[in-house]
């Protein structure tokens, strides 16, 4: 069966390598920061979405749709314990001191903060009239209630021409996008009425363990399932995904049921604090509670920027690649890594010596095998990090030294 990544937004030769470079047909721009993939979330009709499972993986993200659309901090935040209104006694766990609530608790305290998202599109109706209908939807959380911030998932506003966030309260408001970053999936949203509005509690992904207990809170399939609660526990810790988006986090497995419409939503440990953001999950016929969501920790610099700049800063090398040449070299034996389709003159990668045709498979010590990859490894490092480059010539392996440039997501 093949394998594909699918956007989960609930949707309403032995040729030469020259030869391969001057047959290339499509190549991607390449670009890195200190969260990270590379492939296109195209949102589903709610109707395939559901009946969809023979597909590898997909972002779980907003797009509730009936029609095809391209793709898929801490302020003022209110305290768990000093919502928490029911008479249910929260445990102490002994061995970290660490207050653990019911998920009952959690639902209570969290629930409120969760909002839905629904992203409109013009659509063409009769006699050649336009109009915005509702393009799919998703999930996402208030962040600051003082000032009306969301976080969501990118893929989950995306295209978008209006967007309405549902309130726990029954309100229905329009909100502006602050900031939005295809390159990490991330996107701040706002809304001006903050009238009753409750913050969540943000966490430190970083040190969450394996086997640890979490509560997914989302709309999946849409309003009719807001604020939904699933459980499960931390799966693993650090796994990656070529995905545009989540391709440049280590992301948290959880076996959390995440569906359709979850994208944006919080994944929630059990002192009540957001520890990840919902965005994938793997959907391939016959494997079950593989939900992936992007550690807060790790998203908070990116979030940060989209608040106070309307912009994310990412490292950069300044080239473009091609992964059609994957398929090349699986067949003729040549080692994997990520083809230089492209170059900016004078960028980082130019200055040190990369060329179009180069294929490059280690930054530092850390192998390389695709574009994705490549991007991942880069967004590890800041802006002016200086790196080891590894990379193939003409059937010589070579190194050299180079200093990452910038590139911002409005570019």
């Amino acid at each position: 069966m093949e394998d594909e990544i699918r956007s989960t937004q609930n949707d309403n030769t032995d040729p030469s390598e020259k030869e391969y470079h001057e047959n290339q047909e499509e190549t991607k721009e390449m670009f890195t920061s200190k969260q990270q993939p590379i492939i296109q979330h195209k949102p589903k009709s709610k109707f395939v979405a559901i009946t969809s499972l023979c597909l590898v993986s997909a972002v779980i993200g907003g797009l509730t749709t009936a029609a095809a659309v391209p793709y898929i901090y801490p302020a003022n935040s209110t305290s768990l314990t000093q919502t928490a209104k029911s008479s249910i006694t929260p445990v102490v766990n002994l061995a970290t001191n660490q207050t653990n609530f019911p998920v009952a608790q959690i639902a209570k305290n969290v629930g409120p903060a969760v909002v839905g998202v629904s992203n409109f599109q013009s659509s063409q109706g009769y006699f050649g009239s336009s109009n915005l209908q509702e393009a799919g939807s998703g999930s996402g959380f208030i962040i600051d209630a003082q000032k009306g911030y969301i976080v969501t998932n990118n893929h989950v506003i995306d295209g978008a021409q209006k967007i309405t966030v549902s309130l726990s309260d029954g309100r229905n408001l329009v909100a502006k996008v602050i900031g939005a970053d295809p390159r990490t999936d991330l996107a701040v949203l706002q809304i001006s009425d903050t009238k009753n509005l409750t913050a969540v509690n943000l966490g430190d992904s970083s040190k969450i363990e394996v086997g640890e207990s979490v509560v997914a809170i989302g709309n999946p399939g849409g309003n009719d399932f807001a604020r939904s609660v699933t459980t499960g526990v931390v799966s693993a810790l650090n796994r990656t995904l070529s995905i545009q988006g989540e391709a440049s986090f280590d992301l948290i497995q959880t076996d959390a049921a995440i569906n359709p419409g979850n994208s944006g939503g919080p994944l929630v440990d059990y002192q009540g604090q957001v520890i990840g953001i919902n965005s994938a999950k793997y959907a391939q016929s016959g494997f079950e509670g593989m939900g992936f969501s992007i550690p807060i920790s790790d998203a908070m610099p990116t979030i940060q920027q989209l608040i106070a700049t309307g912009v994310a800063k990412h490292p950069a090398l300044l080239v473009s690649t091609d992964d059609q040449y994957i398929a090349y070299a699986q067949s003729n034996n040549k080692p994997l890594g990520a083809y230089i389709s492209n170059v900016t003159p004078n960028g980082p990668a130019a200055k040190a010596g990369i060329t179009k045709g180069d294929v490059i498979t280690k930054i530092n010590n850390a192998q390389v095998q695709n574009s994705s990859e490549l991007i991942h490894e880069l967004y590890k490092y800041n802006v002016g990090t200086k790196i080891t480059i590894t990379y193939i010539r003409d059937g010589q392996t070579n190194q050299v030294q180079a200093t990452l440039g910038e590139i911002s997501s409005n570019q």
